[in-house]
């Protein structure tokens, strides 16, 4: 009987580490397959490891034709030409040929109105649409959802909202209140739980929950963010009363359909009719400009040993192009951290070609007269405005009075995600405009502002984000083409000829966009500061 059981114990311990053995196997193939199985939906593309090769890729050292290999989402090395052709052991190869590989686009400036208002966009729509268009990273702005991102509360709202809904990776600006801007510990609090900077207006928004600041307010958070290293942006215009209402002349000049109707409320000067004899000028800074003027008094504080050192200052959608941008220019002369954006549709549209009644170019601060967008342009190609974004501000449809035509109670903003890639090369030509500068324009410069050290470029250790178009391929925006904006119709490029293709779009590895066709899941991280 001993004998027995000892024979039956030893083949007990025999078997234990046979069966360990099996069981890590079956961990490991389950582990594997679950991977690659979550990897085949996340991906349009079935390899974790693989080159992209063309004749043009852009990288910051200029345009090579080579091949960027791509391992478990990141770039680990780049070869040219020459060396691609010496070596056999390239692997599975995508070859896209003439097309450009450029590193994806960065929008730090989107409003994807989720949660609380995703009947205007959304996180789905909006990220499909950005996909569709190059664009692999964008930061959401803290307002047009609901509630507004103003806490450490609302933020976490808003990231599990992003939750598996995301095609592309998002970050989040919070937002800079009067209801926190002077209490220092909500926010850190928003700051430590992800945001990677600060939003605020020094006007109305339009949204309840998202009330202006004033100068105190700014340079309060300013002090915040110093700590943190981390930027606020800021709406830059400043609402001047009037003393007798717009549209009140005899002759209805002021017609609500016209464009130049909107345009006169935000003048460089404001001349106002009391009598049919009697004229009284009112000589306004313009909006942009008295903002501006106003902003940079604390943004000399931000030079290097000054009190607010480590905070920067970030203007966004510029659309004066002239005493407001000569201000930014003298304070970076002076040293002030301060950079500018300005967006396609102030370097794309005109006022004189805005027809009566289409609403759908509505936007705060406004599209300007062509002069105004040829100083624009130079001051792009010049440096003298650091980058690009979109300002992507869609709603419903209804809100933006189509079919009455009135500017002065349409919702303001241009829908534009996923055309701005395409809109600023077809628009660019013309003034030279290179691919290496749109890589600076719209990825290094914005990677930089949001604080991503390995988006912004195809460099070997960073992220492989990237976007494959053809610069020479013509196509209409017409109610044929594939749009993925939850609201087509109300974007003022729609019936556009443009230039410049996107043909494929890969976040972190995975290709999550090729020719009309998305990846099964929504696999985009949202993107926390640390």
């Amino acid at each position: 009987m001993k004998k027995r059981e000892n024979m039956e114990n030893r083949l007990q311990w025999r078997l234990f580490p046979l069966l360990a053995i099996l069981a890590s196997y079956l961990v490991f193939f389950y582990v594997q397959n679950h991977s690659e199985l979550s990897h085949n939906r996340c991906s349009l593309l079935p390899h974790q490891h693989y080159w992209i090769a063309s004749k043009r890729i852009v990288i910051p050292q200029g345009i090579i034709s080579g091949a960027v290999e791509v391992k478990n989402g990141k770039i680990v090395s780049i070869v040219k030409e020459e060396e691609r052709l010496w070596s056999s052991k390239l692997g599975q190869v995508i070859d896209y040929g003439d097309a450009v590989v450029m590193p994806g686009l960065i929008d730090v400036h989107a409003h994807l109105d989720d949660p609380g208002r995703t009947e205007w966009e959304g996180f789905p729509s909006g990220t499909k649409a950005a996909a569709a268009g190059g664009i692999t990273t964008l930061v959401d702005m803290p307002l047009n959802s609901f509630p507004s991102t103003v806490s450490r509360d609302t933020l976490k709202l808003k990231i599990k909202s992003a939750e598996n809904r995301i095609h592309v990776d998002v970050g989040f600006w919070g937002g800079l209140v009067p209801e926190n801007a002077f209490n220092h510990s909500a926010l850190e609090d928003l700051l430590n739980a992800g945001a990677l900077g600060l939003k605020s207006f020094m006007c109305p928004s339009g949204i309840d929950d998202f009330p202006m600041t004033n100068i105190s307010h700014i340079k309060e958070g300013l002090s915040i963010l110093a700590k943190f290293r981390r930027p606020l942006l800021v709406h830059s215009e400043i609402q001047k009363d009037l003393e007798s209402p717009l549209g009140l002349e005899e002759d209805g000049a002021n017609d609500p359909r016209s464009y130049s109707t909107y345009l006169k409320t935000r003048p460089p000067s404001m001349l106002l009719k009391l009598s049919n004899s009697v004229f009284l000028t009112f000589w306004f800074k313009h909006r942009e400009e008295a903002a501006i003027r106003e902003l940079l008094t604390v943004s000399k504080d931000t030079r290097i040993g000054g009190p607010l050192v480590g905070a920067h200052l970030h203007i966004v959608h510029l659309s004066d192009s002239s005493s407001s941008l000569n201000l930014i220019k003298e304070a970076k002369r002076g040293g002030d951290s301060l950079t500018v954006e300005t967006c396609p549709h102030y370097l794309a549209f005109s006022a004189e070609e805005i027809k009566d009644g289409d609403t759908r170019f509505k936007c705060a601060p406004p599209i300007r007269d062509a002069v105004n967008r040829e100083k624009l342009w130079e001051a792009v190609m010049e440096g003298h405005i650091d980058m690009l974004s979109s300002d992507h501000s869609p709603t419903e449809p209804k809100l933006k009075l189509l079919e009455e035509g009135n500017f002065l109670k349409a919702w303001g903003g241009i829908s534009s995600l996923q055309f701005v890639l395409p809109v600023t090369w077809s628009y660019g030509r013309k003034y030279g405009v290179t691919l290496e500068q749109l890589a600076l324009w719209w990825s290094e410069r914005p990677a930089k502002l949001a604080g991503q050290e390995l988006k912004g470029s195809i460099a070997v250790g960073n992220y492989a984000d990237i976007v494959v178009w053809e610069p020479e391929v013509e196509f209409n925006l017409n109610d044929e083409y594939p749009v993925y904006l939850k609201h087509p119709g109300i974007s003022a490029y729609m019936g556009s000829k443009l230039y410049g293709r996107v043909s494929a779009t890969f976040v972190r590895g995975n290709l999550v966009y090729k020719e009309k066709n998305h990846a099964t899941a929504a696999c985009g991280v949202p993107i926390l500061a640390i």
